[in-house]
């Protein structure tokens, strides 16, 4: 099993890697066999991570990993670029699937990068200011979920776009200043690939993703409260 797994991850990226040099509908026509049995056996691990993560998380005990992945055909109606395809596989993994508005998981395994990510991206105007004033009445207890290990080892950094300065409605010299400008509140673990060649690597990255768990908690609460 864990022959197959090395095999099948190694040629997974192989087929990642000559997509982003032949991104056109010829060669992936020419290669949909082989595409078609590399996201079926992908989609059959995130099932098992979404399993491992839902020991932790049992609002995810329901989530089918069909609904939590993304189709590998990019929107290229309002793009400059055309090409056709992505040259990775994700999923935002939450128990809506990838339809959703609030703080989740996502996975990405691509030809740039690997990683697996947390958090609250793109809110709309309304969501950002709550949770940025949640985050600011409740600073202590924010700043112990971000600092309490392996939090910051594995995530050391906020991802994400931030503001130059503090946002109106909150004074420019803030002590919380750094939160404040933040205008997603995410964090990255990035990967190897060889992280994936390890027929276990579902179960591994439950426990990394799960680490995540209190902030994603602590910025839903502050959504819905």
């Amino acid at each position: 099993m864990g022959r197959h797994l090395t095999t099948g991850y190694s040629q997974l990226f192989d087929f990642l890697d000559n997509l982003a040099v032949n991104n056109d509908r010829q060669w992936f026509a020419e290669n949909r066999q082989l595409y078609d049995c590399l996201r079926k056996q992908w989609l059959a691990d995130l099932q098992t991570l979404i399993g491992h993560m839902a020991q932790s998380e049992p609002a995810l005990r329901h989530t089918d990993a069909a609904s939590c992945a993304y189709r590998i055909y990019r929107d290229i109606r309002f793009s400059h670029d055309k090409s056709p395809f992505k040259t990775y596989f994700s999923a935002l993994i939450s128990p809506h699937g990838r339809h959703t508005d609030r703080a989740c998981w996502y996975l990405h395994m691509g030809a740039d990068e690997c990683g697996i990510y947390g958090g609250l991206w793109n809110p709309p105007g309304p969501m950002l200011r709550k949770v940025r004033q949640a985050v600011v009445d409740n600073v202590d207890e924010f700043r112990q979920i971000i600092a309490t290990p392996p939090l910051p080892e594995l995530y050391p950094e906020w991802y994400g776009a931030q503001l130059k300065t503090v946002p109106k409605g909150f004074d420019r010299n803030h002590p919380d200043a750094d939160l404040l400008r933040l205008k997603e509140y995410g964090r990255c673990h990035s990967l190897s690939r060889g992280f994936f060649d390890n027929s276990e690597w579902p179960g591994e990255l439950a426990g990394i993703a799960m680490t995540l768990k209190p902030m994603i908690d602590f910025l839903n609460y502050s959504i819905d409260e």
